[in-house]
């Protein structure tokens, strides 16, 4: 499975728990929106990492990629900590210029 360098790098960073290089990967206006609240630009993803990183010690074994233009679906697995791990997520991304520009991660 070919994935583009920007969501090879976002699984790296996940896996090593490693909340900077997470956000970094991000453009200064980056949108992630997970558990039905949004985190906007590299401050709020970063705390919202570190956060969720701390809670539930996720890690992400990719399944498939999918991409359109700039949009990109990521299926993955992930385990950790919350309740019905592992499970089979789905991460959206819209990714400019190398760097994401939001991100929606579903169950």
């Amino acid at each position: 499975m070919k994935l583009p360098n920007v969501v090879q790098e976002l699984i790296k960073a996940q896996n090593n728990f490693d909340s900077e290089a997470y956000a970094n990967l991000f453009s200064e206006t980056g949108v992630a929106y997970d558990e039905g609240k949004t985190h906007t630009g590299r401050k709020e993803v970063q705390q919202w990492i570190a956060e969720a990183n701390e809670k539930y010690k996720s890690v992400m074994q990719p399944v498939d990629y999918t991409q359109t233009d700039n949009k990109g679906i990521l299926s993955a697995n992930v385990s950790g900590t919350f309740p019905g791990s592992p499970a089979l997520l789905k991460f959206y991304f819209e990714i400019n210029e190398g760097l994401i520009q939001s991100l929606k991660i579903s169950g």
